[in-house]
């Protein structure tokens, strides 16, 4: 019957629903037929409740988990205690009782933290409650159990089914600290660890967070090439592919994509994660009443959970939508709210987005100055970090900025590096834009100057100061 119990464990893990069923059916007739009240019956119950939380069937993942424990606690099987709990705090959590979960995740790694269970049966609560912690943006549990996981990992050698998934939750640390040099690293290693294993579930989740790491620093083509990979190993690309699209210059099919992931998902953890993103390609494509309307679900939902980085990203996003609507004042108060959470939590990027909208929103008001010390700061970090997307879009004029004959400011932009004797394709890949959309950027230079070559506008540019 443990042979059955593993066997099923690694089929879910694999996402493999029916064989998983039909091998905890054989365990249990083995069980049934040996007519003894024993502890295995308990273990039967761990992967039917795990299949209940992928399924989003919160209450029935809390029975069964409920009653593995109470049968763990009967035998005296702190293995099966503990791997109950860490269940039971996943479904309370599911179910919006944020704080009744984290107590009990917090439970269970005292028990792993005292070496009261197996070396395995640890493995699993590392990184089970690490995907829980990150699952609701509490990135300070996240972190802390990343580093206790780093050093169990490493004293752990021959466990190396679980190094893997201590890699990707690194990665994803250092990610959000500003590491982006170490965590490509570690999410390399992560990615070639899981692709030498017999079981290769976590694969997708490797490519993901290389995909989304490749997107920050501007390698769109790498980027896409890693969602696709994620995607083949069975992880939703979204929200990174639909924020890529929008960064190459596809608003629609990035509009398009969010929406679908957002009306496909039920359960808030999952929605979480993709209302961000939804909130900024909305405001992007000038659709502010749906803008409005997810960031004040995320709002609704930060509140539930009371994560201070879900906190601080629901308000960065009512800061963006304020600015949109109109409401400066109010805008540049969540917003300098959202910096001093970013600041906080050790994100730097993040930080650095709060203040590019803080310098909008200051512009707006007729502080030019104070916005351009902001956008100065935002630009400092773009760089230091190497987010070459972030640093393109801050070092541009503004969209609104009009300039010498009618010019508007992404159009001054590609003056200048045509003044600058750049081709097309060479613009394109530096403004991280499509070559289509740069040739119709020029022939709208053209028009605007009354020019008809490149020789007269890069002449236009420097007789005008704009070089």
């Amino acid at each position: 019957m443990r042979c059955a119990f593993w066997v099923s464990f690694l089929l879910l893990n694999r996402g493999d629903f029916a064989r998983t069923g039909g091998w905890v059916a054989r365990g249990r007739r083995i069980l049934d037929d040996s007519g003894e009240d024993c502890v295995e019956y308990g273990y039967l119950l761990v992967p039917l409740s795990r299949i209940q939380v992928v399924e989003g069937e919160w209450a029935a993942a809390h029975a069964m988990a409920a009653e593995a424990a109470e049968i763990g606690e009967r035998f005296g099987d702190l293995d099966l205690v503990t791997v109950a709990r860490l269940l039971l705090g996943r479904t309370l959590m599911g179910r919006g009782m944020t704080a009744d979960g984290l107590v009990l995740l917090d439970e269970t790694m005292v028990a792993v933290m005292a070496d009261e269970v197996s070396p395995i049966f640890a493995g699993l609560f590392y990184c089970g409650t690490i995907a829980a912690c990150q699952a609701i943006f509490d990135l300070g549990r996240a972190r802390e159990w990343t580093t206790a996981l780093t050093q169990w990992c490493q004293a752990q050698p021959d466990l190396v089914p679980y190094s893997g998934e201590c890699l990707v939750h690194r990665a994803e640390i250092l990610q959000l600290h500003g590491a982006w040099r170490d965590a490509v690293e570690a999410g390399e290693a992560a990615r070639d660890r899981f692709l030498g294993r017999q079981d290769r579930s976590d694969v997708g989740g490797a490519y993901y967070q290389l995909a989304e790491l490749h997107r920050l620093m501007g390698g769109y083509a790498a980027a896409e090439d890693a969602y696709r990979q994620a995607n083949r190993w069975g992880r939703e690309p979204q929200p990174g592919l639909a924020l890529l699209r929008l960064g190459q210059g596809q608003p629609d099919a990035a509009q398009a994509a969010i929406r679908r992931a957002v009306d496909e998902a039920s359960d808030p953890a999952s929605r979480v994660r993709l209302l961000p993103a939804h909130v900024e390609i909305m405001l992007a494509t000038g659709d502010v009443p749906a803008a409005r309307t997810a960031a004040d679900e995320l709002a609704e939902i930060a509140e539930a959970f009371g994560a201070p980085m879900l906190r601080a990203l629901s308000t960065q996003a009512q800061g963006a939508v304020l600015l949109a609507e109109g409401d400066a004042s109010a805008a540049l108060a969540a917003l300098r709210q959202a910096w001093v959470a970013w600041q906080t939590l050790e994100t730097p990027y993040e930080g650095a987005r709060a203040r590019v909208l803080i310098a909008q929103a200051c512009r707006a008001l007729g502080d030019d100055d104070t916005a351009a010390m902001e956008l100065d700061a935002a630009r400092a970090i773009f760089h230091e970090l190497g987010a070459a997307a972030d640093l393109a879009r801050v070092q541009a004029p503004s969209a609104g900025e009009r300039g010498a004959g009618g010019l508007t400011g992404r159009e001054l932009q590609v003056l200048r590096l045509v003044a600058a004797g750049k081709t097309n394709r060479a613009i394109a890949e530096e403004l991280f834009l499509s070559e289509k959309t740069v040739a119709r950027h020029v022939s709208n230079i053209f028009a605007k100057l009354r020019l008809s070559t490149r020789a007269a506008a890069t002449a236009y540019a420097y007789e005008h100061g704009l070089v």
